[in-house]
């Protein structure tokens, strides 16, 4: 649940004083759905009754303390996304750094002040619904891929492999982590425009004529256009490369004919990474190459199909594509 026009988020408050659960109460109960816990173990089995949204959470407590609380919840998975701010009167930094090292998001001290408590809440579960509005569209854009992928291959897993490779070759090339995670993300959307393409070429088991092949590069044009006027980073990085992983080093690629470093580098990372996983798959038209044959064609290639900088990162980081392809056969 998240906090919309029309579903309140529901709060969790946890103190052992009726009074400050009371303050807390005349604070939030305008604006959100609130539930009650005056200690740890009743706070631990609220949360296993009702979906909460964030909870606020007194440090000094009998029996079990708040970081105690904070702990059993960070440490089963089916509850340690629950945002949790604590509610302490304590100052000390120490106890604070103690809190956030256990995974608490945020320290509201008493006596709190309402506003400051109704701006920490809000901005918190603002934050939630960003992360998961985000993890929707990263699941949309990936059904979206697979589907266009179903077209040419059974089981859709090209999307799920070519995506990790790219990302590990992205790491390698010096990107930080969430960079290549987030040209993991996107990559699935390099062949979407092959919805647009007739199953007959598709599909075709044997070699293009000049005519069909045609059409099939059309397939780079047509996912550029779904992806157009992109909203989002993730499918801005998708256009870039649904346009332009087609492009070659030497200029002789598609649809532009650009060359060299004019080719953006998420193309180039995901040329490689794509025609790596089509050599080692099986198609319509071909068998699967070996690893080894798939490789050799790729640093023979390098210079002209592809960047010269990457055959060697690809061959560095052999194992770990290996593994990705062994989990995702």
């Amino acid at each position: 649940m998240i906090e919309n026009r029309n579903v309140q988020a529901r709060i969790l408050l946890v103190d052992d004083e009726p009074t400050n659960l009371r303050v807390l109460r005349h604070v939030l109960q305008d604006h959100y759905k609130l539930s009650f816990a005056r200690s740890g173990q009743d706070a631990l089995k609220l949360v296993e009754k009702e979906d909460i949204d964030l909870i606020l959470l007194d440090v000094m407590m009998p029996n079990m303390t708040g970081l105690e609380v904070c702990t059993h919840l960070k440490n089963n998975p089916e509850t340690a996304d629950i945002p949790i701010i604590f509610v302490t009167a304590l100052k000390e930094s120490d106890d604070e750094e103690k809190g956030f090292e256990l995974g608490a998001v945020d320290y509201i001290t008493k006596p709190i002040i309402p506003s400051l408590v109704l701006a920490r809440v809000k901005n918190h579960l603002s934050l939630i619904r960003a992360a998961t509005l985000e993890l929707a569209h990263i699941d949309l854009i990936q059904r979206l891929a697979r589907a266009a992928e179903y077209k040419d291959n059974e089981t859709g897993l090209h999307v799920q492999r070519m995506s990790r490779y790219t990302k590990e070759l992205a790491l390698a090339y010096g990107y930080d982590e969430d960079s290549a995670h987030d040209l993991m993300q996107a990559a699935p959307m390099h062949d979407i425009g092959k919805i647009g393409i007739p199953d007959k070429i598709l599909l075709k088991p044997g070699k293009l004529t000049e005519e069909e092949f045609e059409i099939m590069k059309t397939h780079v044009t047509i996912g550029a256009q779904i992806l157009s006027d992109p909203s989002s980073r993730l499918v801005e990085l998708a256009h870039i490369v649904a346009i332009s992983h087609h492009e070659k080093w030497d200029g002789s690629g598609y649809p532009y004919g650009l060359s060299g470093t004019d080719i953006p580098l998420e193309g180039r990372l995901a040329a490689i990474t794509d025609v790596f996983d089509a050599l080692t798959s099986t198609r319509p038209y071909k068998e699967a190459w070996s690893v080894e044959e798939a490789m050799d064609h790729i640093m023979s290639q390098s210079g002209k199909h592809f960047d010269p900088d990457l055959p060697p990162l690809m061959q560095q980081i052999l194992p770990k594509l290996l593994a990705i392809k062994a989990e995702y056969p």
